[in-house]
């Protein structure tokens, strides 16, 4: 998979810069604060339908203007694409890829696979459940367009049934059948994406378990943990779960149990990463994690997604900088950092240095 070009007009920075970008190595470089992070984040907007970097639109427009446009031509192994997607004033986002109105986002992210890299990933494994979660969650929608709509399904179903559990907690009653339909509909695709999580984790820790050895010489397992654990995951368990829970739930005034509070646990020789590895060993494991991602990509799909590394250079030693030089080669690789020494290169490199919201080559 190959992002041939990327132009992004009002965005963040941008006035309207275009870049021609090469099939093998892309250095995007320059002072800290120029824009080079809102590059990649032009390109991973077609992966995910929204920014991995705020959770408002309108933080995407430059300051004064009054909508921003990105338009990315890109090609896999069957066809080539060109994708645009524009939101105005209104915060209304429309989407098109090859002049194909994209109504929904299950739709946008079956065409585009990236995998991005950035020191604040490291909070995967730091951070809370939530950080797992979306890591998760994003991975898998990019693979699987029914777990994503299994996903909004879930959480519109589980609005409504905290919405009912709050009424139903001040008004002090204990039970109410609408109750049971909202649980009937949660665990209709809750176990479903149980299914997902379990499937998609298990092989994952496969090939992150294999990067990780290769890297420390040490052993790498990831664990799904789901609120409610059962040894089969069907419907019925899942349903009964929540059932059962309806008291205490009320109670709270919140939902207690469901794929809202799965987590993800990581282990280095049966030690937990989060609480005994140490900080060396906590990059390793997010490296292996992401080159582990973009394996499974490949395995899936037949090829391998754009990778996105945004400056982490600065963040590996010598020995894991070498392995992911190793790593990344024969794939495309967009790259930021301050300084393009940073970068082995070679004939397949392309570099850009980025100042002011300006590309220049």
């Amino acid at each position: 998979m190959i992002v041939k070009s990327l132009t992004v007009v009002n965005f963040r920075n941008y006035e309207r810069e275009h870049i021609e970008l090469g099939s093998g190595t892309n250095v995007i470089y320059g002072n800290n604060a120029q824009g080079k992070t809102n590059l990649l984040e032009a390109v991973h907007l077609f992966a995910s339908g929204k920014s991995h970097r705020t959770k408002t639109d309108r933080e995407l427009i430059r300051f004064g203007e009054k909508y921003m446009k990105v338009c990315i031509e890109f090609s896999d192994k069957d066809r080539d694409y060109k994708a645009i997607m524009q939101i105005g004033a209104d915060l209304k986002k429309s989407v098109k890829i090859n002049n194909v109105p994209i109504t929904k986002l299950s739709m946008l992210m079956r065409y585009l696979n990236v995998v991005m890299f950035s020191p604040e990933d490291l909070e995967i494994i730091k951070g809370a459940p939530q950080m797992r979660r979306r890591f998760l969650d994003e991975a898998i929608s990019q693979l699987y367009p029914a777990y994503l709509k299994s996903l909004i399904s879930y959480h519109k179903n589980l609005a409504q049934k905290n919405a009912l559990l709050k009424k139903l907690k001040f008004a002090g009653k204990m039970d109410d059948a609408t109750l049971s339909v909202w649980n009937e509909q949660i665990a209709e695709d809750g176990y479903r994406i149980m299914l997902y999580r379990k499937e998609y984790i298990e092989k994952l820790s496969s090939f992150a378990g294999k990067i990780h050895k290769e890297i420390s010489g040490e052993i790498l397992n990831l664990l799904y943990t789901p609120s409610i654990d059962c040894d089969i995951i069907d419907k019925e368990k899942f349903l009964l779960k929540l059932e059962s829970a309806k008291e205490r739930e009320i109670e709270n005034g919140a939902s207690l149990y469901g794929i809202q509070r799965d987590d993800i646990r990581f282990f280095i020789n049966d030690n937990e990463v989060r609480t005994y590895a140490s900080q060396g060993q906590q990059r390793t494991t997010v490296l292996s994690l992401k080159m582990a991602q973009m394996d499974y990509i490949k395995e899936v799909r037949d090829e391998f997604p754009v990778l996105l590394l945004d400056d982490i250079m600065s963040e590996l030693d010598t020995t894991r900088r070498t392995y992911l030089a190793n790593r990344i080669k024969g794939k495309q690789v967009i790259i930021t950092c301050t300084d393009s020494d940073m970068v082995e290169t070679g004939e397949s490199t392309k570099l850009f240095k980025v100042e002011k919201g300006k590309i220049l080559t």
